[in-house]
């Protein structure tokens, strides 16, 4: 069996191979609540093969959106909605996860395939918080710096939406704190330049997100995994660094936390990217031998055998795909048949196997 295809063990959930669909955006919902769309959106992916399946950026509250048009789980209607399609994804053979997340200064912009700037309130925006009032870009408002009360009321929101997202029956919970939100917007000093307790030093602008995750961890049971999304460098001289990556997810691991989810970029727009097949690789190899805990990687992984030799290197523990799986939601059971490795296919579509 190649390596793509062996399962993965976190805590008391097993996947059934080491195939994940990355989480993404899908711009789609109502107030929060997911769609009809949605059902279609994950549903296919989950009987493609996957072996996880993880809900894109979720709301920890309504001003944690990043457009008006995402997912939230900040109220019991969107919960109960969420609760069939993690259903549907289990009932397909793939575990469902969410990612729980706020976006800070880069909220409240047009839908993702709309011109990206701050919306204005005629438009359905809202104000944005920030570590420190620094904007995005040039089409984006700057942000409110948040103060004590609204640190300790965003720990809050994320351990009640994870609380809501155990209630819908979602076995694996992930805190995004990459790609330029807020967690990461704290991690990193180019939008950092707070003079307190959550500024400066690495460990003071560790601090929030590492409190965010203690509190998630704090809610969600102890047989189940936590995993945590991160951006291992800003691309930017005098931004975060792989190296604060690594103190970072020694920290997480310390917390509990159970796997790193690794990507890149995000923080400013200007940053020069240098994305080739697999580029990001090289970051979540480097953190699971230095810190010790499992990775995930992403990034431009299209091929079977590419994704199989990432893992047999030692690169990573698991595979997140993304636009990959957009293009082809079936990309694991052919995965398996170009990898010559028996899988078991719907019983719908086995005349195409």
């Amino acid at each position: 069996m190649s390596h793509l295809f062996e399962p993965l063990s976190l805590r008391s959930i097993t996947l059934k191979n080491r195939i994940g669909m990355s989480p993404m955006c899908q711009y789609s919902a109502v107030d929060g609540v997911p769609q009809t769309w949605h059902t279609v959106h994950y549903g296919s992916r989950a009987l493609g093969g996957a072996g996880l399946v993880i809900v894109e950026a979720t709301g920890v509250s309504a001003e944690g959106r990043i457009s008006p048009g995402c997912l939230g789980l900040w109220n019991s209607t969107q919960q109960q909605a969420l609760d069939p399609l993690r259903q549907l994804i289990e009932q397909q053979g793939a575990v469902a996860g969410i990612q729980l997340a706020h976006a800070g200064r880069k909220a409240s912009v047009g839908l993702g395939w709309q011109a990206q700037r701050t919306l204005t309130a005629a438009e359905g925006g809202w104000p944005t918080v920030g570590p420190s009032a620094i904007a995005f870009g040039d089409a984006y408002a700057a942000p409110a710096a948040l103060d004590e009360t609204g640190i300790q009321a965003l720990i809050g929101q994320f351990a009640a939406s994870a609380q809501r997202a155990l209630a819908a029956g979602f076995q694996v919970v992930e805190v995004h704190a990459a790609h330029g939100y807020l967690l990461h917007q704290f991690l990193s000093p180019l939008a950092n330049q707070r003079t307190d307790a959550y500024g400066g030093s690495l460990d003071n602008r560790m601090r929030f997100p590492l409190a965010v995750v203690k509190a998630v961890r704090a809610v969600w049971p102890d047989h189940l995994p936590v995993l945590v999304r991160v951006s291992a460098t800003d691309w930017v001289d005098g931004g975060w660094t792989i190296e604060d990556t690594v103190t970072f997810c020694k920290h997480l691991k310390a917390l509990g936390v159970d796997l790193v989810d690794v990507s890149t970029g995000g923080m400013v727009p200007t940053a020069k990217i240098p994305a080739a097949p697999g580029f990001q690789a090289p970051f979540a190899q480097r953190i699971r031998a230095e810190a010790g805990l499992p990775t995930a990687t992403v990034g431009l992984i299209t091929q079977a055998q590419q994704a199989d030799d990432l893992l047999q290197t030692g690169h990573a523990d698991l595979v997140l795909l993304g636009r990959e799986l957009l293009r082809n939601p079936l990309w694991p059971l052919l995965a398996a048949r170009e990898l010559n490795t028996a899988i078991e296919w719907p019983a719908q579509y086995k005349r195409a196997s």
